[in-house]
């Protein structure tokens, strides 16, 4: 690959461009933003300071994809309007075509860009709104609206295949398809662009080299990998200590000796307010790791959220867990009864007012409603706020929820963002989380949890029938043996003792599932319904 070089505008020093496609790079030097001109270099101003990730990417690495050969070459960070920032790398193909790389949450999206023809018309930016509207793309069918917002372009390094400028506000809608399928519409310029791929792991992208070389992280150890240590610091309010378990990607983090709210940038730390609320404490204690379906997570942030409803509230208290590939999962605890939280594709799920339906699996409407955040403890990896609000939907087939959250980051239009988010929830027992964490002496529920598995009836009911079989037969085998009739009170008496148990089951089932939807508005014992 042939390197074209010249002098930064600004200081002088050596500048690079290694695709002859690259409009900008960033001077290793002085940090200026150095755009390429028809026969001279334009000083585009300065980048702040990349916020450091703890990624396995950077400048420099090949790896290959459908077997193409890539280098990084470039990234973009874009500061995302609910906070916190995501990376763009740029990676240069041997044939000279370019791939945008999105990582974010331990999430790896791959797209490249689009030609968008005349018979191709894109829907207005002001238009779309998450899970309503989508559009059709040739052969990838129909993508679905995720997020619409306003982000903005923070800083940057290395080569970039575009003009690039800090500060500048990036319009973009995500949507997402079938089988991983991902699209970005970038409204930032006069003319939409489109960009096409899929969600996908680093293993597929066969990365020659991370430059990872072991360490210990939060609380995980991994051979072989290079991640960012827990942090101790102290809190700004009360210079109590306490300890980031993901110093990289956390942005909010709960003091746990004060409760101080504090905003986090990298490991520094100020101070935003004290909430005036009861404190809560977790009955699992953050830091503390656990396995669940053969994923080791640790417990980084506490919350309780509330949902009121006829003058009454109903909370309940979720932990963030992370994972050591940085994925984010949740564990939520109703009431003694606990799920375990992961997401879903919003495109994979069909919503109508009444019911959802997600891979083939119907789900029936339990509640809609508001949920609001009130109180925090630990890390998050948004700027949570006590009071944020979400609007929910919640659907239930047992053991099984559906979750829906509407957030709404201010307006879109005035660099807000607006985003659809669906996870799917599994019962989990009290025995089950005890295992997992290594907890103990858990509380035990009393009542009927929401999606609590219903007891077990089909080996009674075939016990039943096995024993009213055997009774008949032996009824009838005396009668012909001693070839008379048989007194029939005998029978009877028999067929009531053996009948008790099936009979009371089926009663308690019912009951079970009729106490499961005693606090819906839309349960299906209701008379109103």
């Amino acid at each position: 690959m042939k390197v074209r070089i010249a002098s930064c505008p600004s200081c002088g020093g050596p500048v690079e461009f290694h695709a002859s496609s690259s409009l900008v790079t960033i001077c290793e030097f002085c940090q200026c933003i150095v755009a390429r001109a028809d026969k001279s270099l334009a000083d585009h101003g300065k980048v702040s300071d990349l916020v450091l990730t703890d990624s396995p990417l950077s400048r420099g690495v090949t790896g290959k994809y459908h077997g193409k050969t890539f280098e990084v070459i470039g990234r973009v960070q874009y500061q995302h309007p609910a906070g916190g920032v995501w990376d763009e790398w740029y990676l240069l193909f041997t044939h000279g075509r370019w791939g945008w790389l999105a990582e974010a949450h331990g999430q790896y999206i791959l797209t490249f860009e689009k030609k968008v023809s005349r018979k191709q018309v894109l829907p207005d930016f002001e238009s779309l709104e998450p899970g309503v509207q989508g559009f059709k793309w040739g052969s990838k069918g129909y993508l679905t609206v995720t997020e619409v917002g306003v982000a903005q372009t923070k800083a940057a390094e290395g080569e970039i295949p575009w003009a690039f400028r800090a500060g500048t506000p990036h319009r973009f809608v995500d949507l997402q398809g079938d089988d991983r399928t991902f699209a970005t519409l970038d409204y930032s310029q006069s003319e939409p662009k489109v960009f096409l791929g899929h969600k996908l792991t680093l293993d597929e992208l066969e990365l020659s080299d991370t430059g990872w070389s072991g360490g210990t992280a939060g609380g995980f150890d991994q051979a072989g990998e290079n991640r960012v240590s827990a942090l101790a610091i102290n809190c700004p309010h009360c210079a109590g200590a306490l300890q980031l378990h993901a110093p990289d990607e956390t942005k909010r983090v709960s003091c746990p000796n004060c409760a101080s709210l504090l905003d986090c940038d990298h490991g520094k730390l100020e101070y935003l307010r004290t909430p005036l609320t009861r404190r809560k404490r977790p009955v699992i204690p953050l830091g503390t790791s656990g396995t669940l379906n053969g994923v080791e997570y640790l417990v980084i942030g506490f919350m309780e959220r509330v949902a009121r409803y006829q003058g009454m509230d109903f909370p309940w208290t979720e932990y963030l867990l992370k994972s050591k590939q940085s994925d984010y999962r949740w564990l939520v605890r109703n009431k003694r009864h606990w799920s375990f939280v992961e997401p879903v594709s919003a495109h994979d799920v069909t919503q109508t007012h009444h019911s959802a339906k997600y891979k083939n699996e119907d789900f029936r409407i339990y509640d809609r409603g508001t949920a609001t955040v009130r109180f925090v403890l630990g890390e998050f990896y948004w700027k949570v706020e006590v009071g944020d609000e979400v609007q929910t939907a919640d659907y239930i087939n047992p053991p099984r929820m559906l979750s829906s959250e509407r957030s709404n980051t201010g307006s879109y239009l005035s660099r807000g963002s607006q985003e659809l988010n669906i996870s799917l929830g599994t019962y989990l027992t009290p025995e089950q989380v005890e295992e997992a964490f290594g907890v103990e002496n858990l509380a035990r529920p009393w009542g009927v949890g929401v999606i609590q598995p219903a007891p077990p009836a089909g080996d009674i009911v075939k016990l039943w029938v096995i024993f009213l079989a055997s009774l008949t037969l032996l009824f009838a085998l005396f009668s012909w043996t001693l070839k008379r009739s048989v007194d029939t009170s005998f029978f009877i008496m028999s067929l009531v003792l053996v009948s008790i148990i099936p009979i009371a089951l089926g009663l308690y089932k019912n009951t079970f599932e009729v106490s499961r939807w005693k606090d819906s508005d839309f349960s299906p014992y209701d008379d109103d319904e």
